[in-house]
């Protein structure tokens, strides 16, 4: 039911400062489809920037690199820039490659940030793979460094999947892969930034990597123990596949054992499937035949970040959906659960993180540190419906939890653990997949939430 706990635990402890707050209300809380719940403009803690156009993918500063037009443009290598070593720090190679780069245009974020998280999509081929770096202006007109958000191939042949533990300049710091402001209550505010991607391939090699989309999620959410309430919507379920992280528990140990780990990538297999996109029997041909429902291994191995020693890394998944045929994804922070209902309503589901006392989730029958779920729909009485992969088996992995209770355990950015120390929640933290080319109704729910 959880992420492996370290890289958590320390940004908890990061973000997290004494206080105290009353414990948060609780409200008790098959549907037919019903039309997006589209905001109105509304002041808003969280800024989303995309690059993913032919008009995106010409600007900025190119070197080496091409736009690629078509249906889904994207970036590709046109000439290499050059030509480097790489040390794989997790398998001791060195290898050399040849590299091409492209750096986005300033972008000023609505939003003066204490955090920011990147992600991307993209198809490495095998002999490719890339780095993914933040830069950014602070509040006082000082610059960060080039941050490292990820090194990163789809396979893990080339070069291992990896976060870069050890990144800060004493005023901010890389937690896995959340920029993340060391002393917020000082005031600092990240005020832009810049993306910078890397391309690699095999030297001589006409291959190339192409990224669709590239972005981050900016925000700086209040300190908060309980959020207020949101107003119900329309009932609507979704037909997400059910798996159970817990049928996989003790399966390979290389990728951090099953079970409890696996949240995520199960998760994110869930959303995968809805979509209609699944590995074949050939992708799945290393899976022990011996173990039931093999995509939710694959999704583990292939979201398995070699740092981070776990599949937590919330890039690394949305970069794992994204891998499927004319799939998006991206990672964000949304505000309430009537933004849940609003994608919900346009037929989209979602992965949300939280953590939990066992006693504030009724029906959970556990408590978390860091847990993901898929949101699949809501009941007439505004209850939520969640796909938990943190089920005895996948009959089970259909719940229905308490509206006001599940709303304030994701939305709230402090908690009391249950020594009673104050620690960070995720302030709304979410996946988000969806088709390349999604329906009129999708893109309107999209781009509401600013997620187009």
């Amino acid at each position: 039911m959880t992420s492996p706990t370290p890289r958590r635990t320390v940004l908890a402890a990061a973000l997290a400062a004494a206080g105290s707050a009353a414990p948060p209300a609780v409200a008790v809380g098959a549907a037919a489809p019903a039309t997006p719940m589209v905001r109105g403009p509304a002041a808003s803690p969280v800024d989303n920037r995309f690059w993913n156009s032919y008009t995106d993918w010409r600007s900025g500063t190119r070197t080496g690199t091409r736009a690629v037009p078509g249906r889904r443009p994207g970036l590709a290598i046109a000439a290499p820039a050059g030509r480097t070593d790489y040390t794989d720090p997790h398998t001791g190679r060195t290898a050399a490659w040849e590299y091409a780069s492209w750096t986005s245009p300033v972008h000023r974020s609505k939003v003066p940030a204490t955090e920011v998280i990147a992600s991307w999509n993209a198809h490495t081929p095998a002999g490719t793979w890339l780095l993914v770096e933040l830069r950014g202006t602070y509040s006082d007109a000082t610059s960060t460094p080039w941050y490292v958000m990820g090194r990163w191939a789809a396979g893990d042949v080339d070069i291992r999947r990896t976060s870069v533990d050890d990144q800060t300049d004493g005023r901010s710091t890389i937690w896995t892969d959340t920029f993340s402001i060391d002393d917020a209550a000082s005031g600092l505010r990240l005020v832009s930034y810049q993306l910078r991607l890397t391309l690699y391939r095999k030297p001589g090699s006409k291959l190339t990597p192409t990224v669709w989309q590239v972005g981050a999620v900016a925000s700086d959410i209040p300190d908060r123990f309980t959020v207020p309430a949101s107003t119900p919507g329309p009932a609507r379920e979704l037909t997400v596949p059910r798996y159970s992280q817990n049928t996989h528990i003790g399966q390979y140990p290389e990728y951090d054992n099953g079970g409890e780990a696996w949240c995520s990538p199960t998760s994110s297999q869930m959303i995968t499937e809805y979509w209609g996109r699944k590995p074949t029997a050939e992708d799945l041909a290393w899976v022990n035949p011996a173990f039931a429902d093999p995509q939710v291994c694959h999704a583990a191995r292939y979201t398995f970040d070699y740092q981070y020693d776990g599949c937590g890394n919330w890039p690394f998944n949305a970069a794992y959906a994204s891998t499927y045929r004319d799939m998006s994804a991206v990672v964000t922070r949304l505000g309430s659960l009537s933004d849940l209902q609003t994608l919900i309503g346009a037929g989209i589901p979602a992965i949300t993180s939280q953590s939990f006392l066992k006693e504030e989730l009724t029906g959970a029958g556990y408590g978390t540190a860091g847990h993901l779920m898929t949101v699949i729909g809501f009941t007439a009485d505004g209850d939520v419906i969640a796909n938990d992969p943190a089920s005895t088996g996948n009959e089970a992995v259909r719940r229905v939890y308490r509206r006001r209770e599940w709303e304030n355990i994701w939305l709230r950015t402090k908690r009391y653990n249950a020594s009673g120390k104050v620690v960070s929640g995720t302030g709304g933290v979410c996946y988000v997949y969806f088709p390349a080319h999604p329906t009129a109704r999708q893109r309107l729910a999209l781009r509401s939430l600013g997620l187009l």
